[in-house]
């Protein structure tokens, strides 16, 4: 469909109200909220003129969000010393003043709970695994342990959004986000940034998991995160409905893309332009998706690594393979949130089952990586908003919050495996030697993704805006 250009001797009245209102003042707005000159807007699938600033060593990561804290002193922490100590009050030398949550501040003693379960020193560098995740014990050797995790956040939301974005406070783009504007899209017929959810069997109440944790924040819209449904419409509206044909919806895309093409050479509304691009994407996902979602060619050695859930969507070991055949197809980011660690009361049942439910898939992911000849340029990353307590809570056999230590673990491409970095106090309270914050993560995934945390800035509200705010250094001890 052809449009004929706007003429004087052709007025449209809501056009001329809108120019005649637009005029002086978007002048001058523009002027003063005028994107970061040094950071051009990335086109859909294209990365930023700059970038990457070096070689990158992964192409793509995969986020394991652990979401609701899984307990670092009952899977990574081996304090056999503290054996004696059972049921003990916590020093408050240890404690030191610290801030607890509204769930124990008003216990009267805080009684030390070590490990309930044995662990094994794993791979090269003898890092101590629980026994609760054996599958994981046995790919040790890929594995670089952050023991000395830090977080500026005490509650599951700021937690997560701090994880997710670098800020507690909601709204600030997500690390997917950042990646996709930055790098842009490898694959054009899929998102440059997938988020899939899993809910673990570890506990009935579950800490929310929002959209906002995939968010473009102030980012262009089209750098959001795509979320994958479980089932067989995994992406809501993506399918033509009835009586259209993929013809007669290209045709209405050309039509609409038209008009919007107009509307952006007036306006120049950067909106404009993302709705363009996921029009666009949407229409070539239509194609792509089940073609992602057909596990008919995928080998039965395959399917058995992840487990009996594996063809059960929406399952975590669904989203595991998922994860791994979304990589496969050049997807930039894939965040995979499972949810039930949240453990505030009777840890001693509920850590099993849900350990149970994610080791395997966990372990095979890594595995199935290797095998497709995936692992060396893909990141994955297993992380956790905080930690949990080395004391009970409610005498519950339960764990609180604990944000001054906890651990994560990464593998693949530019990641030194079979590693340990930092260490905690006796108590596993305090980080002693080698404090990594949430900002230090984030800066070693960018730059094992060829990207300067500092350099990769957006300008908005008046100020250069990045994932690490203003602080963050790269943790060269895992880097290979």
């Amino acid at each position: 469909m052809n449009f004929p250009p706007f003429t004087h001797e052709q007025p449209m009245r809501r056009t001329f109200l809108k120019r005649s209102a637009g005029g002086i003042g978007m002048m001058a707005l523009a002027s003063l909220l005028r994107r970061d000159l040094g950071a051009a807007e990335a086109s859909s699938g294209g990365a930023l003129p700059a970038l990457p600033h070096y070689p990158p060593k992964a192409k793509r990561v995969i986020f394991m969000h652990m979401a609701g804290a899984p307990s670092h002193i009952d899977l990574f922490e081996h304090k056999p010393q503290l054996e004696k100590l059972r049921g003990t009050d916590l020093p408050p030398s240890v404690r030191n003043g610290q801030r607890i949550t509204g769930f124990t501040s008003g216990q009267k003693t805080l009684p030390v709970a070590p490990a309930h379960w044995p662990f094994k020193m794993c791979g090269p560098s003898a890092m101590p695994i629980s026994d609760l995740l054996p599958e994981l014990q046995k790919i040790a050797g890929d594995l670089a342990f952050v023991r000395s995790m830090h977080t500026d956040a005490i509650n599951h939301d700021p937690g997560m959004s701090f994880l997710h974005s670098g800020s507690q406070l909601p709204g600030r783009p997500a690390l997917g986000s950042w990646l996709s504007y930055g790098l842009g899209s490898v694959n054009h017929d899929l998102p440059s940034f997938v988020v899939l959810m899993s809910r673990g069997a570890g506990r009935p109440q579950e800490s929310p998991v929002y959209d906002r944790f995939w968010s473009s924040g102030f980012l262009p819209g089209e750098h959001q995160g795509t979320r994958f449904r479980a089932g067989a419409d995994p992406v809501p509206f993506l399918a033509n409905p009835g009586g259209v044909t993929s013809a007669d919806r290209r045709d209405q895309l050309d039509d609409l893309a038209a008009l919007n093409r107009r509307h952006q050479a007036t306006f120049h509304d950067s909106d404009i332009a993302a709705r363009i691009a996921q029009y666009e994407l949407a229409f070539r996902m239509q194609t792509s998706v089940p073609e992602l979602l057909d596990l008919s060619k995928e080998p039965k050695e395959s399917l058995d690594l992840y487990g009996p859930d594996v063809l059960k969507p929406g399952s975590f070991a669904w989203n595991c393979l998922m994860a791994c055949r979304l990589a496969e197809r050049g997807v930039r980011t894939i965040q995979l949130s499972h949810v039930g660690w949240d453990h505030h009361e009777n840890v001693v049942d509920q850590l099993p089952r849900q350990c149970a439910e994610a080791d395997r898939p966990t372990a095979a992911l890594i595995t199935d990586l290797k095998r497709r000849g995936l692992l060396d340029d893909t990141l994955v990353v297993w992380g956790t908003e905080f930690g949990r307590t080395v004391f009970t809570q409610g005498g519950n056999n339960g764990r609180d919050h604990h944000p001054r230590c906890f651990t994560i673990w990464m593998a693949g491409g530019g990641i030194k495996g079979g590693t340990v970095i930092g260490e905690t106090d006796d108590f596993a309270y305090n980080v002693v030697r080698e404090p990594c914050s949430v900002h230090d993560l984030h800066a070693t995934i960018l730059d094992r993704m060829g990207v300067n945390h500092e350099k990769l800035t957006y300008l908005f509200q008046g100020r250069k805006f990045r994932l690490t705010d203003v602080s963050g250094v790269p943790i060269h001890g895992v880097m290979a």
